[in-house]
């Protein structure tokens, strides 16, 4: 293992299973937010005027996702899964901060969800950002001021602008270093030499304020300021290793097999070491808790979604379970599809959830484990080890292919949750690693090509209805790899191959709303009388 690459060494198992967020789209509401919050760090938080351009995916379901409300709502400093955000353009209001949105349009050379953020600080500071939802409430940003850099806001990151001049990385570090801060990594990004310069320290620990005064006060330097997004990461840099780190489906299976481990174990292990026992412990009681509410409180609460489509089907199926699931889907997966439609429901009238991977595929993990766990009447830690068995396979998938519809369609989502939520059901079940993966990759190939074509730029439908049909997809996958079907292609293959369908697919059917059901006569007639976009 010393000698295998290990990219994934810091990415947490909840950022997997998460961001706990307000739907209705992880990458397109959480996502956005995120992108907003990094770019009100970069102007000092004190945001006077905000326009935002959008590209893409971006520019066509903004609307309808929210993403509109969600920048706003990250310019004034809200967290993912504050209920504050569906109102957020009356509190910014009501703070008189302007803002403004410009729909440009398509662009191949773009990623599909990019936004051009431009903030004026009330001091007059300004800062212009471009950057990139990438799926799952993780982001990119691109560009800043005109300078190209990378940055993703998970770590505490201390950002610094100054100029290219002898002596300026060694007076910054030496700032860091008489302040006990530890440097995990660091870039500078410069436009010409003895030009304007950024420089990026991603850190072990929370930001001190005394450092960035010191920092503020060096000759060289032009401004420097902390970005903290909650759910960062301050406790391990880039590079940190441990013996459960894995960056595909082969090297994970390795490791179970040397630590005699299932892929569960393995994952909570990996997480205790990153982030320690006690904060694992406390993130993934929360996620559970957040699941269990999320999968029934619809059931007995029925509520309206924003675009007015989807709403109750989650109680009609609960409801006729007792004639319906003898002879159909059986009382669990029964239970599981009403529990994945209710999430959905939750996430479309801008509730809060836990996107597992993503907001759009919601439903499919917490809908699956939470059924049959109660049906086997099994405790939380067998909840626990089966929902980080799902967030190890969403994490070789992340890092190998893609979980966004905008990238890679709705297989992309639905198949990555099912995927996931199979690999969950086998080890519930008791079953071998390697089953684990096999259900994965079955399912993965059985719903390899869904279009993503949401009616309005909505995430109803046909997303919620897809949730159900991921459901399916995992129950019957599991069953096969328990009962010795095996999956003639490799997980790790089986990504791959997903990712290169997904880059296939033409823009109108991956989460434009420009293909698909999207475009059917009955689709665009509730549309037009629904007026949401």
């Amino acid at each position: 293992m010393a000698d295998t690459p290990q990219t994934l060494a810091t990415t947490s198992a909840f950022e997997i299973l998460g961001p706990i967020m307000v739907g209705p789209s992880s990458s397109h509401t959480a996502g956005a937010l995120r992108c907003a919050r990094v770019a009100a760090a970069l102007v000092g938080g004190d945001v006077a005027d905000a326009s935002f351009v959008l590209w893409n995916s971006f520019a066509h379901t903004y609307r309808g996702h929210g993403t509109d409300r969600a920048l706003v709502a990250g310019v004034l400093g809200l967290d993912a899964d504050d209920e504050r955000i569906r109102d957020s353009f009356e509190i910014a209001r009501e703070r008189g901060v302007a803002f403004r949105f410009e729909v440009a349009g398509d662009d191949e050379t773009l990623h599909p969800n990019t936004v051009e953020i431009a903030l004026t600080a009330h001091d007059g500071t300004k800062v212009k950002v471009i950057g990139e939802s990438l799926g799952g409430g993780r982001v990119r940003v691109r560009r800043i001021n005109g300078v190209g850099v990378e940055l993703s806001g998970l770590y505490t990151t201390l950002f610094v602008a100054h100029r290219d001049a002898p002596g300026a990385l060694a007076a910054l570090t030496g700032a860091l270093a008489a302040a006990r801060m530890n440097i995990a990594f660091c870039r500078t990004y410069r436009t010409e030499q003895g030009g304007q310069a950024y420089t990026v320290f991603e850190t072990d620990g929370a930001g001190e304020p005394a450092v960035l005064s010191e920092v503020r006060g060096l000759d060289l330097v032009d401004w420097a300021t902390f970005i903290e997004l909650p759910g960062s990461i301050t406790a391990h840099g880039p590079g940190v290793s441990v013996p459960e780190v894995f960056d595909d489906a082969a090297q994970l299976l390795d490791v179970c097999t040397r630590q005699q481990a299932s892929i569960g174990e393995v994952m909570a292990a990996r997480e205790a070491a990153l982030r320690g026992e006690e904060a694992a412990r406390a993130s993934m009681r929360r996620v559970i808790a957040v699941m269990r509410e999320e999968t029934t409180a619809p059931i007995e609460r029925p509520e309206p979604s924003l675009g007015g489509f989807i709403g109750g089907e989650a109680a009609s199926v609960a409801g006729a379970a007792h004639e319906l699931a003898g002879p159909l889907m059986g009382r669990v997966q029964t239970e599981a599809t009403a529990r994945a439609l209710a999430v959905l429901e939750r996430s479309a009238s801008m509730g809060v959830i836990v996107a597992a991977p993503t907001a759009g595929s919601s439903g499919i993990v917490p809908g699956s484990v939470l059924a049959l766990a109660d049906c086997l009447e099994t405790d939380e830690g067998a909840v626990a080890s089966a929902l980080y068995a799902a967030a190890a396979v969403g994490l070789v998938l992340t890092a190998n292919a893609c979980v966004a519809g905008a990238e890679g369609g709705c297989q992309a989502e639905v198949g990555s949750a099912a995927a996931m939520a199979a690999a969950a059901l086998v080890e519930l079940m008791g079953g071998t690693p390697a089953q684990a993966l096999a259900a994965g990759s079955l399912a993965l190939s059985n719903l390899l090509g869904l279009v993503c074509d949401p009616v309005g730029g909505l995430v109803e439908v046909p997303c919620q209805t897809r949730n159900a049909i991921g459901v399916a997809a995992a129950f019957s996958s599991a069953q096969l790899a328990l009962s010795g079907v095996a999956s003639l292609v490799p997980f790790d293959e089986m990504a791959r191959v997903m990712l290169a369908v997904g880059r296939s697919l033409p823009a109108s059917l991956r989460e434009t709303a420009q293909g698909g059901i999207a475009q059917a006569p009955s689709a665009l007639s509730a549309c037009a009388r629904c007026g949401r976009c």
